[in-house]
């Protein structure tokens, strides 16, 4: 080991463990606790390389959403109806599970909308996803057992769109934060050990164990998961691509009429109300390849254009002042659904959740468990 470790140390976090996960996010989380249930007696460890979660999971906008008209329209262009509606489903019952988990109010879930927008020039995919919400709504039926999508006026004051907005009364928000202070909790109640501060470089599975190496030691487990996502690549996982999505919130604004979760321009962008606050993300379109990054930071391209979208359509004539701003890194690829399987007997991995951690992440995390 590259650091002398006391008998204690040796024997309570690195001695005897069964179960070992990289990634201590809302998927590794989910994955130790359901590996709890089925191994009651199991040592578990989380190696994570962060102070906190690294990727996205504490660095979300905290959407409790599952798809937008224009999203699954789009993704109907690559996927059967059944493969969509498998996506919607997943979406929705992670939501379920991690709900169910922690308590709505413990994460603060509001149920109030998620909404489509429209810039005035995209009026052609607008009246393209007006025509067919009656089309998806029966697609969804099956699911929720109602009409999921409507048209709505524009009641926020929101600038520079086409008239009406395209609604899901089922979508919601959450503090991402209380999300996951309550999930890692919930995780080391279990009596899972959570060593923060380390980054795995390198594995190999050996037959009857798993050798583990970090920046700082190595140690051996009977199993392995990998739930990294974004930083998939890095740990041998093919088919997944990082992508950054730069965030701002401002200060808080005096008299805020804006509530819900807001998509814009493909989704591209989004933002919602959150502490009398604009969160605003997105602008990955702007500089596909310069996102395409594991490196945390923010640029100036986007910046300027989250700013522009606050003053021209979401804040219009609203004195506002940026507070603050950070990135995370998703994990995307070519298709949407999550990839779940093994690098070899002993490891096996859950990644490739497109921006929909907050919604996916616990039923992948449940899967990841399953899967060896």
């Amino acid at each position: 080991m590259g650091q002398s470790f006391s008998y204690w140390e040796l024997k309570t976090w690195f001695t005897d463990v069964d179960l070992a996960i990289v990634g201590s996010g809302i998927t590794g989380l989910s994955c130790a606790i359901e590996l709890r249930k089925k191994h009651p007696k199991a040592k578990i460890l989380i190696l994570e390389k962060g102070i906190l979660p690294n990727g996205a999971s504490t660095k979300n906008a905290g959407f409790a959403c599952f798809g937008s008209p224009s999203e699954i329209i789009e993704d109907l262009k690559s996927h059967s109806m059944d493969e969509v509606l498998g996506l919607v489903e997943k979406r929705f019952k992670g939501l379920e599970i991690l709900r169910q988990r922690l308590g709505d109010n413990t994460i603060k879930y509001e149920k109030n909308g998620g909404y489509e927008l429209f810039l005035a020039q995209d009026k052609d995919l607008y009246t393209k996803c007006s025509e067919r919400l009656p089309e998806l709504n029966k697609m969804l039926h099956v699911l929720f057992k109602e009409d999921t999508f409507e048209a709505v006026d524009n009641l926020f004051g929101l600038k520079r769109l086409m008239p009406r907005l395209l609604l899901n009364k089922f979508e919601g928000q959450i503090d991402t934060g209380a999300m996951m202070h309550a999930l890692l909790a919930y995780a080391q109640k279990q009596d899972i050990l959570i060593l923060n501060g380390q980054q795995v470089l390198d594995f190999e599975d050996q037959g009857n164990r798993v050798v583990i190496k970090t920046g700082d030691f190595e140690l051996q487990s009977r199993q392995l998961f990998i739930a990294t996502n974004g930083f998939a690549e890095r740990l041998k996982i093919k088919h997944v691509k990082p992508a950054r999505a730069q965030v701002l919130i401002t200060k808080p604004i005096k008299n805020l009429h804006i509530k819900g979760t807001f998509h814009l321009d493909r989704g591209y962008y989004y933002f919602r109300n959150v502490d009398d606050r604009i969160l605003l993300g997105g602008g990955r379109n702007l500089d596909i390849a310069g996102e395409t990054t594991m490196t945390m930071g923010t640029t100036p391209l986007i910046q300027h254009r989250l700013r522009q979208l606050l003053q021209e359509v979401i804040l219009p004539g609203v004195d506002f002042e940026i507070a603050h701003c950070w990135s995370g890194i998703m994990g995307v690829g070519k298709q949407k659904k999550p990839i779940v399987g093994r690098l070899s007997p002993n490891v096996a991995y859950g990644v490739r959740l497109g921006g929909m951690g907050v919604a996916m992440g616990s039923l992948v995390g449940r899967e990841l468990a399953e899967g060896l």
